[in-house]
Parts: structure tokens; sequence; C-alpha cells
């Protein structure tokens, strides 16, 4: 899915999850090379698709694959890591009681530290005489004006300073490149195996496969603007209150 030719590039960070894999698909079918990064180095099968290897935790190989595009930066990039349920089978918290420290520490490493290092290391590549989007999955549980709720504490605070960070960011770049957008996008609840335990209390119609919500976020960076800068969008294209 293109829009006025755009993006000619792309990458995507986090290639082999439900939602970055989709993306992959959407994009390749829509005759966009793609280059596609994992942990594993493996990546969606497509002659369009180029995998590359990075693991989020390790800065050295988030760097050394921005360097590999050095070259022939992408014009869109998308995060699409992210955790709720850590790999110890710990999920988010539903009371104060249930905060662990090195739980905290793990859902910041992967939903904000590992993310503001790709944007460290993508950010600067980005194109300063046309148009980039650079887009990070995000979160409406990271809004803090929609919080009625409480609990999943370590993933609500770390996708609300992932949200702080787009902010930052967006402000930064749009002094030396300001025909490009950095945003936070809210794919709302995919069919993946981050949703899989809490499905049940998905209201009907609102439990999306992950090929519509891939088309859903391509068609939003479409049509995101250097106006729209520092937000955070949903699947719908509105904006959601910090």
């Amino acid at each position: 899915m293109r829009t006025d030719g755009w993006p000619t590039r792309a990458a995507v960070f986090g290639a082999t999850g439900g939602i970055g894999a989709a993306v992959c698909r959407v994009l390749a079918d829509g005759g966009v090379k793609v280059q596609a990064g994992s942990r594993s180095g493996e990546a969606p099968k497509h002659h369009l698709i180029e995998p590359f290897r990075f693991d989020l935790t390790d800065e050295a190989s988030i760097a050394a694959a921005a360097a590999s595009m050095a070259d022939s930066p992408p014009d869109f990039i998308l995060v699409a890591t992210g955790t709720l349920t850590l790999e110890d089978g710990t999920g988010p918290e539903r009371s104060l009681k249930a905060l662990d420290p090195a739980a905290m520490a793990r859902s910041m490493a992967v939903n904000t530290i590992g993310p503001a290092m790709i944007a460290r290391h993508m950010l600067p590549l980005m194109p300063r005489d046309r148009r980039w989007v650079f887009a990070v999955l995000s979160a409406k549980v990271g809004s803090i004006s929609d919080n009625g709720l409480g609990g999943w504490h370590s993933y609500r605070a770390s996708k609300a300073a992932l949200n702080m960070l787009v902010r930052n960011f967006a402000l930064e770049m749009a002094r030396t490149h300001p025909q490009g957008a950095v945003v936070a996008l809210h794919p709302g609840t995919v069919d993946t195996p981050l949703s899989q335990p809490f499905q049940a209390n998905v209201a009907p119609g609102k439990l999306f496969t992950r090929r519509d919500a891939a088309v859903g976020l391509v068609r939003v960076a479409g049509e995101v603007t250097s106006a729209d800068s520092g937000k955070l969008l949903s699947w719908d294209g509105s904006e959601i209150a910090p």
C-alpha cells in the first residue's frame, strides 16, 4: 500500500512479531522494499523483504543495523517491538503488591529503552529534503488522561514514557528535518500472542486480525504529515490524548 509513491523503502524492527510480520507483508505486497529486522535474523518470505539481525537490548547491534542502511536509508521506519507478558510468564501487575523491580526494569528495557536506541541511531539517517516517518508501536493504555482503571503498572508506565520520548524526538527533529514526523501508533487489540491472555475482555468487533491491523497502520503512516509529529495516533487515524 502506497500513498503517492511513498514509502520508497521501509525498515521494520521486530519483523517476526505478529504485527511486524504483517506490516512487512503489506508493504512488500505494495511494491515497497523492506528491510526486516529480528533477533533471529528471520523475516517473512518475499522477494522485496531483506532480513537483518538486531537485538533490542544490545545497542551495538542496533548501531550496526543502522550503519548497514546509511547509504540507502528508509523513509518509513516502524519499531514493532514490545512486551506485555515477560519471557518468564510474568504478566501485567494488577496491584501495588505485585510490583517487582526486575520485572519493571525488563518492561522499560523492551518497551522504552530499546525503541529509544533505535531512534538514536536511525533518526539521523532521515532525509532533510523530503518526507519521512519514524513510527513506534505504542498503546492507548500509555495515555495518562485516558487511564480510568489503573493496574498494569509497568506496561502503562513504559508506554507513557515511550510516548513522551516520541514527543521529545519530534521536537528535536523538527529543527533539522522539518518534512518528517515521529509518531506513536496504537494498533488496537490485535489477535497476537501478546493479547491472547486478555482477549476474553475485548468487545465484539474490536479484535483485529494481524493483516487488518497492518493495513490500518500502513494507511495511517501514509497519511501522517509533519503537523502530526509527536502525536499518539490510533489505528483509525484519530489522536489519543497524552
